[in-house]
């Protein structure tokens, strides 16, 4: 059941960086062959979005934001076979085509479709063209072309993305609860169980105590870890950690030597797994120095602006600590995410507490102002 007509939707764009995002009306055009028109139910906002917003991550401008989210299908284009209208997905910024080498391989998850075409590994993992991949893009404004942001764009009522960035999920899923299993749950929950292989009884500490922080959190406590430290420099999130698992809060701007100094002091000689869920190089390199000197293991999540080198003295790899990267927790995203639904379904573990606050479509640029304040974890918006 293939759509050919355009469709006006009510869209939120980014027309340049340090700037309110400004709500339009814009055409969204069908889906051609291997894509579907989607729908939005609800999206999450991400730290990346904020970053690019701020101008630290530099993206495609003008551009539809928004890669966290969750919706109906409305049409389908040709040759589309894994969903039909009326289907509930989940959005991924990962694609997996399920035929390359990189799908193919049982580990990782950055399919060959999305280092060809959406992504400059010069530029770093997460820095895209802003089209589709024939190379335009499904949206108009104002007489001009707007940007998709990582193929997803999903601040908006309707959004193209292709068959290949979306997986089906429970028909009865409730869309404004499981739209951060498009990014920040999978994150979380995946580092812990897929990267790091969080042991119990272990030690782990955990910088940034947002959204994906806490879904961190969640993952070492149900590994059994038997010590949770938590760093953040809002003291606000720290009642809120602990609800979650963390055993011991820091503020690193209360300390009087550096928090790795205090870490591995505190821990006896360094945490068994640490990760870094702020995206500065400076926390990076002190979730690294926090780890056991011989078999500690530190996972980056975080994304650093554009540009960042990270430094430090490679001796320090030399007795044996570990320095990992993940992206999307290294979940195959259409074969795995989906699965996460389904056990949150069955009510195996509960996110919901990670959903702070709930805006409707209009009140984005509110929900980005709460944000950055820093004082609140996970947010969603429910377009109208």
């Amino acid at each position: 059941s293939c759509t050919k007509l355009n469709h006006s939707s009510n869209i939120t764009i980014a027309w340049t960086a340090n700037a309110p995002l400004s709500i339009e009306e814009v055409e969204v055009d069908p889906p051609k062959p291997g894509e579907v028109r989607i729908k939005i139910v609800s999206s999450g906002l991400c730290g990346t979005d904020k970053h690019i917003l701020e101008g630290k991550d530099k993206v495609p401008l003008p551009a539809i934001l928004g890669h966290e989210g969750t919706g109906i299908i409305e049409s389908i284009g040709e040759g589309v076979t894994t969903v039909q209208p009326g289907d509930k997905v989940l959005i991924f910024l990962l694609p997996e085509c399920g035929e390359c080498r990189f799908c193919l391989h049982p580990k990782g998850n950055m399919s060959k479709t999305l280092l060809c075409h959406s992504v400059c590994l010069c530029n770093g993992i997460l820095s895209p063209t802003g089209l589709m991949l024939d190379g335009t893009s499904r949206f108009t404004c104002r007489g001009r072309k707007i940007y998709h942001l990582y193929g997803t764009s999903t601040f908006t009522e309707y959004t193209v993305v292709h068959e290949i960035a979306v997986g089906k999920i429970d028909a009865a899923a409730p869309l404004d609860k499981v739209c951060i299993m498009s990014c920040a749950v999978p994150i979380g929950f995946g580092v812990v169980f897929n990267t790091a292989r969080v042991t119990p009884g272990s030690t782990c500490v955990i910088f940034g105590l947002g959204g994906i922080g806490s879904a961190v959190v969640m993952g070492c406590k149900a590994s059994g870890a038997s010590r949770i430290i938590g760093v953040d420099i809002i003291e606000d999130k720290f009642p809120w950690a602990r609800a979650l698992g963390v055993t011991d809060c820091l503020n690193p701007q209360n300390l009087k030597r550096p928090v790795q100094e205090v870490m591995v002091e505190m821990t006896g000689g360094g945490a068994d797994f640490a990760f870094e869920a702020v995206g500065l190089t400076d926390t990076m390199v002190a979730a690294f120095e926090s780890c056991h000197v011989s078999y500690g293991v530190c996972v980056i999540i975080g994304v650093a602006p554009s540009a960042a080198k990270l430094s430090f003295d490679p001796l320090m790899l030399l007795p044996g600590r570990t320095l990992k990267g993940a992206t999307l927790g290294e979940y195959k995203t259409r074969s795995c995410i989906p699965k996460l639904v389904t056990d949150y379904m069955q009510r195996k573990f509960n996110t919901d507490s990670l959903i702070t606050h709930q805006f409707p479509f209009e009140k984005i640029n509110k929900a980005f102002e709460l944000f950055r304040s820093e004082h609140c974890h996970a947010y969603v918006y429910v377009p109208a």
